[in-house]
């Protein structure tokens, strides 16, 4: 190492060495921009210390409990980050002499304020507020509060698309509300599509699906439902499936935890194990609108052709 911060004036020790001897001094600028002091480095200040003083920069501190970056601004923290049991932890506020967990983390960028995180441990970008028809909040919101896990809101009431799916094709989807509604969009230009031909045979193919009606083992109180059994669609349209029949997967989990001394330092490392998990079907039932309506389509022309036949015998 060598280096030097501030001017070289009259140290002649560093950590009891002699200047000759050691690798880098490190000594206080004379203009007190920079001071080191002991395990505490500050920036802005000349006396860098720990939480609860009212310091005019950037604090370095390195304490039993974790380091810590302190930022403050005209005698007030306005925001730290310390390291608590392994996690880094960001707070944005100062409650009484020391810094605490504050209520809102808020990024900023280009003078205005971007994103926040509040007490209530929701997520907002492009709003202050939680969307909803009261607050007119226009943004994004991921939350556990009032069972809403995910928002997505607009103030405008113009059909807009509130999430867009891109892949490496392009657009493929949509969620686009309008004054009243919200639409569910995949992409269906006929300019994306090519070997188009009618859809035939849907009546005797509808008569191979099985709707079931049934309860989910998960659903304490036994909800009967109207659906299908997923491998059973499958022989039928299949495009409306994911999944394969009894599949199963590896799944990571945890055997022991990790061990933590008194700082939350790791001492001894989680045991990690794999096991085999069922990898469950799905079913997108919109798929078979298609096939439902070739078949309706099929029915009709048949109701048709038998009421032609029905009114020349009563004729």
């Amino acid at each position: 190492m060598a280096g030097y911060i501030g001017s070289k004036s009259s140290v002649t020790l560093v950590d009891g060495y002699s200047e000759a001897e050691a690798d880098a001094e490190f000594v206080n600028d004379p203009s007190s921009v920079i001071t080191v002091d002991g395990s505490n480095v500050g920036i802005g200040t000349s006396s860098p210390v720990t939480f609860g003083a009212n310091t005019h920069g950037l604090t370095l501190n390195g304490t039993a409990s974790g380091q810590h970056i302190t930022f403050q601004q005209g005698g007030q923290n306005k925001g730290f980050i310390y390291n608590s049991t392994n996690d880094m932890i960001f707070a944005s506020e100062q409650t009484g002499g020391s810094l605490t967990l504050g209520s809102i983390l808020k990024v900023g960028i280009g003078g205005s304020e971007r994103m926040r995180i509040d007490g209530s441990s929701n997520v907002l970008v492009g709003t202050t507020v939680q969307p909803s028809a009261s607050t007119g909040g226009s943004g994004f919101m991921a939350s556990s509060h009032n069972r809403r896990i995910l928002y997505l809101g607009m103030t405008t009431t113009a059909d807009n698309s509130l999430a867009v799916f891109v892949n490496g094709n392009g657009i493929v989807g949509s969620i686009r509300t309008s004054g009243s509604a919200t639409s569910y969009v995949t992409s269906s230009d006929y300019r994306l599509k090519e070997n188009v031909v009618d859809l035939t045979g849907a009546s005797a193919r509808v008569n191979q699906l099985n709707p079931s009606r049934f309860n989910f083992i998960a659903d304490d109180t036994n909800t009967a439902v109207d659906g299908f059994l997923a491998h059973e669609v499958a022989t039928v349209v299949p495009e409306a499936i994911t999944g394969t029949k009894d599949a199963m997967m590896d799944e990571e989990y945890e055997v022991t935890p990790a061990v933590l001394d008194e700082d939350g330092n790791v001492t001894t490392e989680a045991v990690m194990g794999t096991r085999s998990v069922p990898d469950y079907q799905g079913i997108d039932q919109s798929k078979l609108v298609p096939l439902l309506t070739a078949a309706l389509q099929e029915a009709l022309t048949e109701i048709a052709s038998l009421k032609t036949r029905v009114e020349a015998l009563e004729a």
